[in-house]
């Protein structure tokens, strides 16, 4: 499989992960469909990549603005092939200190969003016969975390709803789910813990998109560190919880220092 002479969209690649793919997918000759809220860095993207390549500003937890940004999207091109929903926002909370308005805004981009771009492609992508939805979530969305909320809950209700779009849409569109560990972005900046085997956005772009042309469901990584939560968020609950109430317990012992 070749991306050259693709039309793939990515929705969140001013920054992070999304940047690093649409770099890599345009030195593959993809013509690359730039969104993120903030223009300017998405402007500054297309210089590096080319002008030919297009932005279309877009805050995904617009309803309206998802749909007429598809509308606008597909007067430009013949054919669309991939969508890459990348987008997302966090911020590390424990549950009391949870800003319910920005919980809410979370929902809504992290999760809303990527239904909102489903149900817009959907209906081309069974039209041509064909296209591949991918959906970022996180391997934070396989069990509850200490201090994960809301971003976790976003997330698992991402994986959840990937894992039925699979088995309603036809067998000739491709849908995938990217569950990836820690990454340097500016969202994991926020973080003031530890992240073990963190890796940079152009490894995690070079691992997507190596997923992107298998034939899996799932795309994690880096394994040593997902198939390890993977093994913890599959023991028993009395385990689990165990676990996670340490972790806690730790955590909260080095705030109080």
């Amino acid at each position: 499989m070749t991306f050259s002479d693709e039309t793939i969209w990515i929705i969140g690649a001013s920054s992070g992960i999304g940047e690093a793919l649409a770099k890599q997918l345009a030195a593959e000759n993809a013509t690359i469909i730039l969104s993120a809220r903030s223009t300017d860095k998405l402007e500054q993207i297309q210089k590096e990549i080319g002008e030919h390549h297009l932005i279309f500003p877009l805050d995904t937890s617009d309803e309206k603005a998802v749909y007429t940004t598809y509308e606008a999207i597909m007067e430009k091109v013949p054919t669309l092939d991939r969508v890459l929903f990348m987008a997302g926002i966090y911020e590390p909370t424990n549950i009391e200190g949870i800003d319910t308005a920005f919980a809410q805004q979370i929902m809504n981009v992290n999760f809303m969003g990527a239904i909102y771009t489903t149900q817009a492609v959907l209906p081309v992508f069974k039209k041509q016969g064909a296209g591949q939805i991918v959906l970022c979530a996180s391997v934070a969305g396989y069990s509850g975390l200490p201090n994960g909320q809301p971003y976790s809950a976003s997330k698992a209700a991402l994986i959840n709803f990937a894992e039925s779009l699979h088995a309603e849409v036809p067998k000739n569109i491709d849908v995938k789910v990217i569950n990836p560990g820690f990454v340097e972005t500016p969202l994991t900046d926020k973080n003031d813990f530890e992240m073990p085997m963190c890796i940079t956005p152009d490894q995690a772009a070079t691992a997507i998109i190596k997923g992107l042309q298998s034939k899996n469901f799932e795309i994690h990584f880096p394994k040593k560190f997902t198939y390890l939560v993977k093994l913890l968020t599959s023991l028993p609950y009395f385990l689990k919880l165990k676990i996670s109430k340490k972790l806690a317990e730790k955590r909260l012992l080095k705030e109080t220092k």
